[in-house]
């Protein structure tokens, strides 16, 4: 039993050394970004009420939360998404405010889902939310906030995947499916099931043009041309309209020089259907799933009674940790003071220290006696013996 005691649960795990090191470095790398665009952090409770999560809202599956009772039978959960966490306190919290709200977070989630999966259930995340904004600049700020941020951790080489709920919509309007339809052609298009896609538009007999336009969707994804082409694919209004926002929202973040990171895939499907206007995801090489998502969630606040359109995103830091401490576990290794020092010397030993710590030194005191291997402590060590 106490070697059991020893193991962490499925889906959760320990994390110590370089790599815990890796991990806050970068952290406090986003968190500088994140305060120099001028979010404010914020932080959320780890559980809240069930109902705060539940099927209406759009978030994460009821089986998939960490559900326990509290004393007076109210069925409470692990936070498993912070967006609608962030929703309710801004609901309460700035019920009157009227102006751009730029708000920050640094948080646990918490998701049971299966051990197939092969994922954590504990994951950290950071992001931003912009509220009572729902202006293209908005939405320019954030992708361009999420490429600065990604950039700061010191990866080089990512992309920024962007798309239009309402390009989809506009195809779903033409097909006028009910809702179980709905579910099943957008569970057979988030698992680029074409052939299901297929014959759910057979079945439900829609137009042939609505029928090509459902199979050009896995086909229109790529650079800033694609955009074109999705013009050409249909002429139904909510979609073009989507795609000229795109075009416009690539002219901004051409000014803002962050063109390069950006690609389109209109065929993006988010699991949060909370989403009302542009969804995004960020993947880097080294990692088989997103690094960032976020997205425009115009309707989510309003559910908690404050009507107030909203933007954010959240970045993946455990997912972007073991990316860089894969290719370099000395990625966060920084200089060090080390003070070796015998016990009739240690007070002169403190004061010293004192001294470098004031000037920002990190200094470690290590008594000779027990100094036998300094490699633990890193490479870029001046050693200093009294």
């Amino acid at each position: 039993m106490k070697n059991e005691l020893l193991h962490t649960p499925d889906g959760v795990r320990d994390i110590f050394g370089n790599e815990s090191a890796v991990k806050r470095k970068i952290e406090n790398s986003i968190n500088d970004v994140f305060d120099s665009f001028g979010y404010e952090n914020v932080q959320t409770p780890t559980f809240e009420y069930f109902d705060v999560f539940s099927e209406k809202r759009g978030s994460v599956p009821s089986k998939d939360l960490y559900k326990f009772f509290d004393r007076a039978g109210n069925t409470l959960v692990l936070r498993p998404d912070i967006t609608p966490s962030i929703a309710r306190m801004v609901a309460k919290n700035y019920k009157d405010e009227t102006k751009p709200i730029k708000l920050s977070y640094n948080s646990n989630t918490f998701i049971n889902n299966s051990e197939l999966q092969g994922k954590l259930k504990e994951i950290t995340q950071l992001g931003c939310e912009l509220i009572n904004d729902d202006s293209i600049d908005a939405d320019a700020e954030m992708i361009a906030l999420v490429v600065e941020s990604l950039k700061a951790t010191g990866l080089e080489e990512f992309m920024v995947e962007i798309c239009e709920v309402d390009f989809y919509k506009g195809l779903l309007n033409e097909c006028g499916f009910d809702k179980k339809t709905e579910h099943k052609i957008r569970k057979a298009i988030v698992n680029k099931n074409n052939f299901e896609v297929e014959s759910v538009l057979e079945e439900e007999k829609v137009s042939d043009s609505v029928k090509e336009a459902f199979k050009k969707l896995p086909e229109l994804f790529g650079s800033v041309e694609v955009l074109d082409k999705a013009l050409e694919v249909t002429d139904n209004e909510i979609s073009q309209k989507s795609i000229k926002r795109l075009q416009k929202l690539y002219s901004i973040l051409e000014e803002y020089g962050v063109a390069k990171y950006i690609s389109f895939d209109l065929g993006m499907i988010s699991n949060f259907k909370y989403y009302t206007g542009i969804i995004f995801k960020a993947y880097t090489y080294g990692s088989g799933d997103e690094i960032v998502a976020g997205g425009r969630y115009d309707n989510l606040i309003a559910q908690f009674d404050k009507d107030a359109p909203a933007i954010g995103f959240a970045i993946y830091l455990d997912q972007i940790a073991s990316v860089i401490y894969s290719k370099d576990p000395l990625f966060a290794d920084e200089e060090k003071c080390v003070i070796l020092y015998d016990e009739d010397k240690r007070k002169e030993a403190i004061e010293l220290a004192k001294s470098k710590r004031s000037d920002g030194v990190k200094t470690v005191m290590i008594n000779k006696s027990s100094a036998d291997d300094l490699e633990y402590l890193g490479s870029k060590l001046e050693v200093i013996e009294l």
